[in-house]
């Protein structure tokens, strides 16, 4: 039976409190009361937001506001020039937020991302956890539908990952409630705001996200967020109360594990399709002009790679401290063959999606990755290299795959790497050019950690981590590659 000692659980806490104290910085620093700094370079907001602003009936642009493809003649460019050659347009700046005749963004506009800081912070770590948590409910999930042997003694672990899902959905519903209203300054989602698909209303109309309105719309957004949190709290709270039915019970435990095996199939596709929407929602509307119909599954691959790394640093850890016996190199073998594998897979899908974007250089689609070239290039380029190129560097022989310590590297690599990844997603259109990476976003993530290191690990201390009475354990003790 595994103790969360008073050490780990001390450990925790101070995260959680250090977490929290960032949260509040960011709040009382990014908030309205921040003025723009005339000096402040933003040479590439124009790209970045997008998204986040009303036409400028004044002309600052040359085109006419009837059209999507008029509206192509005239944009700001990272290095802050301007593209007239048609194939090198792009979606303009034409909505809520206004550029200015040089082409840098308004007090206004900066205002707002200002408003934004604090908000995207907390968007972020929890999105990054709640991936994690939502990936190990999928692999647990898979496991059981495929009837899968080898992972039966990591099981459990899988199970206490999951325990965690409830809290960023409910932090999801709380981020989305003060988007609504735009409760202390929150602008993360700029469909939301106010006369945004109003014809009526010429000052914010926008006829793009209003010809989205079928989808974007705040009730429809809420249900479903609620949709999401029953499906993947209430499939993961299933699943554990039938493994804790099965361990009390042996003697029903193959039917018992049938019925998991039906459950946990019904639950994958339910899942192939909310994992998608939910990007979507979540992460892709923040761009609401943009769209990717590869985007789903590259939110689906951070998502995979960021769970296994979480579950493989976990398992070793447990096996440091004398817990798991029955775990051997083989199965901490397997774990490294994931995350070498969808490494590579993730890879793949972010470059599918880049390479095809930026080499056509259609003006819906390229503003995404002009945003992300300008301001946030340094990054953009360190988080793939920390995705892909060391996983490949650290986990390609075999033998590095059964070596602890190049395991936990790489896994740290990796959640770094995957954190920034989700970073650069969501940053560039609610922000733009005022994001910062310093001591209050590492602060607020170590509090995420914190919180998870917590509710994983008290529940790891609730169960025995073997799962007595599972049909595959026997098959699981003997594995070997």
């Amino acid at each position: 039976m595994f103790e969360f000692t008073g050490k780990l659980k001390t450990l925790s806490i101070i995260l959680i409190i250090i977490g929290a104290i960032s949260v509040g910085a960011s709040f009382r620093m990014g908030g309205g009361d921040h003025h723009a700094d005339a000096g402040h370079d933003t040479h590439s907001e124009a790209a970045a937001e997008g998204e986040h602003g009303h036409a400028d009936e004044a002309g600052h642009h040359e085109a006419s506001a009837h059209s999507e493809h008029d509206l192509h003649a005239k944009y700001a460019a990272p290095d802050n020039t301007t593209y007239h050659n048609t194939a090198s347009r792009a979606t303009p700046d034409h909505n809520h937020f206004r550029l200015t005749e040089d082409n840098k963004p308004s007090a206004e506009k900066i205002h707002h991302q200002q408003e934004n800081k604090p908000w995207a912070n907390l968007l972020v770590s929890n999105f990054f956890f709640l991936a994690v948590s939502l990936g190990a409910l999928f692999f647990m999930a898979v496991q059981y539908a495929a009837q899968v042997g080898w992972s039966a003694v990591v099981l459990r672990v899988m199970e206490a990952m999951t325990t965690y899902l409830w809290i960023p959905m409910v932090l999801m519903l709380v981020l989305i409630l003060t988007g609504m209203g735009h409760i202390g300054g929150n602008h993360i989602w700029h469909w939301m705001a106010e006369g945004i698909m109003d014809p009526e209303n010429k000052e914010h109309y926008d006829e793009i996200i209003a010809g989205k309105a079928g989808y974007l719309n705040n009730p429809f957004f809420i249900i479903r967020t609620l949709v999401y949190a029953l499906g993947w709290v209430g499939g993961a709270m299933l699943l554990r109360k039938m493994s804790m039915k099965m361990e009390n019970n042996g003697a029903e435990a193959p039917a018992i594990w049938k019925k998991m095996r039906n459950l946990a199939a019904g639950f994958l596709v339910f899942f192939a399709v909310t994992s998608s929407t939910s990007a979507w929602d979540y992460i892709m509307s923040i761009d609401t002009h943009w769209f990717s119909t590869l985007f789903g599954w590259y939110i689906f691959a951070g998502m995979f790679v960021s769970a296994l790394t979480v579950l493989t640093l976990i398992t070793l850890y447990l096996k440091s401290k004398g817990y798991l016996p029955e775990v051997n190199h083989s199965h901490i073998q397997d774990l490294g063959k994931f995350m070498f594998a969808f490494s590579v897979f993730w890879t793949y899908l972010w470059f599918s999606q880049f390479m095809l974007i930026w080499y056509s250089n259609i003006p819906e689609e390229v503003t995404y990755y002009m945003a992300r070239w300008g301001e946030y290039k340094v990054l953009f380029f360190t988080m793939l290299a920390m995705n892909f190129i060391f996983p490949i560097m650290i986990l390609m022989s075999r033998d590095s795959k059964r070596n602890y310590g190049f395991l936990i590297t790489a896994g740290i690599i990796m959640v770094i790497g995957h954190y920034l990844d989700v970073f650069i997603l969501i940053m560039p259109g609610t922000v733009g050019g005022e994001w910062t990476l310093g001591l209050v976003q590492l602060g607020t993530f170590l509090g995420f950690a914190g919180l998870f290191i917590f509710v994983v690990f008290s529940a790891l201390a609730k169960r025995n981590l073997m799962p007595v009475n599972h049909p595959m354990l026997e098959e699981s003790k003997h594995f070997h590659l």
